[in-house]
């Protein structure tokens, strides 16, 4: 018998040209775009991907119009002006055919940004020009030089602008602009970078625009504007106490009335407030200009290397000549569509504030709203129920009260919180100062915590505590009641466990935290009886259809 052996010789010589094939593929498409980590939490890189996706939502005739002028009031690294750059470099080739006109008259006359930052502008013109120095020219002494062997603009900045703008402060000491404090760090003498964003810090934006790019012509207009604006001001992140930024980019831009308008941003303005967006909500709901927008559930999908953008984002296509309904597209973690709707982003035949997600959820409400029942936001505390911050187990002297005992107190009460980012629990004489809600303290209610989930649909999942009369507690939790007697307690209880209980409140919300106006989808009910989804599906009507999509997307609670 004849046995065949491999060749190591022949395998090894494969298995070097594969490799050295691989390594050749990787060099040819390397993208140095691509390496470039965020410079902060303020400002997120946009990867090469998901700008490609953000301008497949504009329409195909842009491609081909060599008379449009487009703007990036929010550049970061060059990298939506380059891959616009791409697409008319291909797409003008019938109107000018001959390819360094076309491609100086792309760079010339058709593509405009502001940069971030000084860093940011110096990184955006060595992606688009190829040199941070837009005239330079090639000498023996300095190899490198820009596009067009640096001829195609007379100044260093060619059509990418450095930032000149600083804060203006009121007599609060707060940036008239953008709202940022003369004490914080954005306004450091020993920083290099002020943050003072050129599109927002100036009173007449288009005049402004004018002078910076076309000589002070005041018959110069933008047709596209598009871009990732900064996403907060950040004081910690994407934290509880981060000021919005993108919303007033947004608002800026829609105010210079261009021909389309695209920019990603964090999606929890729909139905959050926090960082001071309302009034973009507000906005927003009546925009019948929207022509497409695409909501990620999960920020991650979109940012690989981000994951703390709370309640996803998304971006949209805003033309000025639409007056229709908005084509919407949800997308699950896996960044595959699983909803499209076509509809305003305001539902008028629910009454709500927000923008209802998921199409699903509004013949929901519908049902809920048309017994007309209260609202179950009547037994939610606000923030500090008791009026203690949450971290007062560790801080107390911060607020002048008297000292805490970790021992019980007989005929004490006892307080409910945190220590060391633990739950503990500190006991009072009945003589401390209580500031708020002292009569519900001898009651029975429920505690539930403050900051619960991710906001995607089905995490919410509370911990539920009976308490007794004779406890309060902390921020940590909000209060619900009080109620008169344990029975009633324990049947609230049971409601606020149900899939139905918890998708009313997942409506609005799409971030961690959960506050008290989160609550007012949820009608109150008989709380006599103890309750179970399938009592409830059956008093509000529910459909099969809707039954079957709750039992799926809301988890079971212990």
């Amino acid at each position: 018998m004849i046995i065949e052996r491999e060749n190591e010789a022949l395998l090894a010589q494969n298995k070097l040209l594969s490799s050295v094939e691989e390594a050749y593929n990787y060099i040819e498409k390397f993208d140095i775009l691509e390496t470039i980590n965020n410079v902060g939490n303020d400002e997120i890189f946009t990867p090469v991907k998901l700008c490609n996706e953000i301008l497949d939502v504009l329409p195909a005739e842009v491609w081909s119009n060599p008379k449009y002028k487009w703007l990036n009031p929010c550049d970061k690294n060059g990298v939506f002006s380059r891959e616009i750059a791409l697409r008319l470099d291909e797409g003008l080739k019938t109107a000018i055919p001959n390819q360094e006109a076309r491609r100086r008259h792309i760079m010339k006359n058709m593509l405009f940004s502001l940069g971030l930052t000084k860093f940011t502008a110096l990184v955006a013109r060595r992606t688009l020009y190829y040199c941070s120095v837009a005239n330079r020219k090639f000498t023996k002494e300095e190899e490198g030089y820009a596009i067009g062997n640096g001829t195609w603009f007379d100044d260093n900045e060619g059509n990418i602008k450095t930032p000149i703008t600083e804060h203006s402060f009121d007599k609060k000491g707060r940036c008239i602009y953008c709202g940022t404090s003369k004490q914080g760090k954005y306004t450091d003498p020993k920083q290099i970078e002020h943050y003072a964003y050129e599109f927002l810090h100036n009173d007449n934006i288009e005049e402004h625009l004018q002078k910076r790019f076309f000589k002070g012509n005041k018959n110069m207009k933008f047709d596209i504007i598009i871009g990732n604006p900064p996403y907060h001001l950040s004081d910690g992140g994407f934290g509880a106490s981060a000021m919005a930024i993108y919303d007033k980019f947004v608002l800026k831009a829609i105010s210079l009335e261009p021909k389309y308008l695209s920019m990603i941003i964090p999606t929890r303005w729909i139905s959050d407030g926090k960082g001071g967006v309302n009034e973009f909500r507000k906005h927003m709901l009546q925009e019948r200009r929207l022509v497409e927008m695409h909501d990620y559930e999960d920020a991650h999908t979109c940012f690989p290397s981000v994951s703390d953008i709370k309640g996803g984002v998304c971006y949209f296509l805003w033309d000025r000549d639409h007056n229709s309904e908005c084509n919407i597209y949800n997308y699950d973690k896996n960044g595959d569509i699983f909803q499209k709707s076509y509809r305003f982003l305001l539902e008028k035949s629910v009454k709500t504030d927000i923008v209802l997600r998921d199409s699903r959820w509004t013949e929901i409400v519908i049902k809920v709203q048309s017994l007309s029942e209260e609202s179950f936001i009547k037994f939610v505390s606000p923030r500090k129920p008791y009026g203690l911050s949450g971290d007062v187990f560790d801080f107390i002297e911060k607020y002048h009260l008297p000292k805490m005992s970790e021992k019980i107190i007989k005929d004490g009460y006892k307080i409910l919180g945190r220590s060391n980012n633990k739950p503990a629990e500190r006991y009072v004489d009945k003589g401390y100062p209580i500031s708020k809600n002292r009569d519900s303290v001898e009651m029975w209610k429920i505690f539930t915590q403050r900051n619960v989930g991710t906001g995607k649909t089905g995490d919410y999942l509370p911990k539920i505590i009976i308490a007794e009369p004779g406890v309060l507690c902390t921020e940590t939790y909000l209060m619900i009641g009080p109620f008169p007697s344990k029975e009633i307690t324990n049947n609230v209880a049971t409601y606020i466990k149900t899939k139905f209980f918890r998708l009313l409140v997942e409506m609005k919300k799409n971030t961690q935290g959960v506050k008290r106006d989160k609550f007012s989808f949820v009608p109150i009910q008989d709380f006599n009886k103890p309750w179970t989804d399938k009592e409830l599906y059956e008093k509000y009507k529910l459909s099969q259809e809707e039954i079957d999509y709750i039992e799926k997307h809301i988890k079971e609670m212990d």
